[in-house]
This record gives structure tokens, sequence and C-alpha cells, in this order.
């Protein structure tokens, strides 16, 4: 077992593990740390606790100290400056005329790099640029390019429901949305309805997912002959996944009947068929 904290860079951002020491550090506390990007600021959101090591990825980087009134004061510094930085870099932009917008701005807490986040259609050959701005900000530059996923999660906004982005509040990662997936959970498939502000597919398909998979695997398709609790054969014409509810027709009456799965149970032959994937 290992002794772990969570640390998140950012708000609402991936969260990573390290190795508290003997450092007392509570939730929401700041901490600094040394990462792949340099020595960073974070916050604790999850308190130390014992993990299995293959829940981790070794070796496990320690936390430097819990941050410091003077650290809180450079990671505001730090704040402004990259708002400057925005402003100057966005100006090069078009000055060049380079085909790419910018989304977000990022220094490490140690001020050795900074970060310009873009999106754009294709490749850019920002070459010129980076020596633009380091002639400018003396210190390392990186220009990454990132997806219209993230950059929502960047910016934030209000979805289709009324609410913030899920992205933007508390998704740490995205994961893969498919097309079928609306159609297991029978949406319309007009491309409005069912994208996020960033024309993908919203992230909310996949919430219930999983219960829709498992529904199906439960209910016969629509066309399947079943017999009704009163012995009367008859042919799904419509299924409620989640309320688990049939609609049959029989064919000498020009009606539809509503029954729960239970009720056919057993009555219906494809219950005893392998299960569909």
């Amino acid at each position: 077992m290992l002794k772990i904290v969570g640390v998140r860079f950012k708000d609402v951002g991936k969260i990573y593990y390290f190795s508290p020491g003997d450092l007392e550090i509570t939730e929401n506390q700041g901490v600094i740390v040394e990462n792949a990007q340099g020595i960073e600021f974070g916050k604790t959101v999850i308190e130390p606790r014992y993990v299995d090591e293959e829940d981790v990825v070794l070796p496990l980087k320690k936390v430097l100290r819990v941050a410091t009134e003077a650290d809180y004061k450079c990671v505001a510094e730090n704040g402004d400056s990259c708002q400057k930085a925005f402003l100057l870099c966005d100006e090069k932009i078009r000055e060049r005329e380079l085909e790419m917008s910018l989304v977000d701005v990022d220094y490490t807490f140690d001020r050795n790099k900074i970060i310009f986040y873009f999106t754009a259609e294709g490749r850019v050959d920002f070459r010129e640029l980076v020596k633009d701005l380091a002639s400018v900000f003396r210190t390392r530059i990186e220009l990454r390019q990132i997806g219209v996923r993230d950059e929502a999660k960047l910016l934030g906004g209000i979805g289709p429901c009324g609410r913030m982005l899920c992205c933007s509040t508390f998704l740490g990662d995205f994961e893969p949305v498919s097309i079928k997936m609306a159609k297991d959970q029978n949406l319309s498939l007009n491309p409005t309805k069912i994208s996020g502000l960033c024309g993908r597919l919203m992230c909310c398909l996949k919430y219930e997912n999983d219960e829709y998979e498992q529904a199906k695997r439960e209910m016969p398709d629509v066309g399947v002959k079943v017999k009704t609790p009163e012995g009367a054969e008859a042919r799904v014409s419509g299924i409620n996944l989640l309320s688990r509810i049939l609609q049959v027709s029989l064919p000498e009456e020009e009606t539809v009947i509503e029954y729960e799965l239970d009720e056919l149970r057993p009555y219906n032959e494809f219950l005893k068929q392998p299960a569909k994937s």
C-alpha cells in the first residue's frame, strides 16, 4: 500500500497522485509539486490515503511543500502576467495572419515556461511566432494545439440543458462518445439536438449508456413474437428500455397493449435464447 494525495492543477482537470511524505495535508489545500512541466502549484482534491500500488503510476513524486502566502501571491502575479501575455500573443498572431485561434495562456509556477493553447483547422507554422514571443518573454515558449472539446472545457459555457458545461464543472477526462449511444437511447439524430457547444456529441450521452445496454440485453427487439399473459400471440411493436415496458400488438385486433417485462417472462421464448451482444 502507498500513501497518496490527489492534486489538480486546474479547477476542472485530471487528478494526479503524489506522495505527501510526512506533510500534514488537508483537502482543498494549496501545495507545491514537481511534474513534467516543472515546479507547479496545485490544490489537493483527495486527502492523504492509502491505495494499492497497482492503482498508481510509479515512481510517485513527493509533494515539495504546503503552499505559503508568498506562493499564493506568486500564483496571483502569474495570473496577471498570463492576461498580458494573451493580449500580446493574440496581437502577434494577427500581425502574422496565422490561421489559429488563441484560447488560453498558462505560466508554470516557477515561470520557467509559458504555454499558449490554441485551436486551428490544420497544421500551423508558428516558428516565427515563437521567436517573437521568446524575444519578449525571454523564457521557454510552448505552443500547444488543442481540440474543440478541450477549448470548451477551458472557456466554459451553458449547455442545451441550461446548466454549466459538464466538462468545465466536474469532468476530469473525456470519454469516447458514439452515435450508437444516441440510437440506443432513441434520441433524435439531428446534430443540433445531440451536439454540445464544442460541436461534438454531448458527453452526457455516455452517462446512461450502460443502463440502456443492460436493458437491451434483457428486452426483445421490435417485431419479435411473444405470448401475452392471457395466452394470445402478439408481436412487439415498441419498447421502453428504462421502464422495462413492452408495447405489443395483437394481429386480430387493431390495439396496442403495454406489458411490463416480468409479465411476459413466463411466456416469452426469446428469454430462453442467449443474450444479444
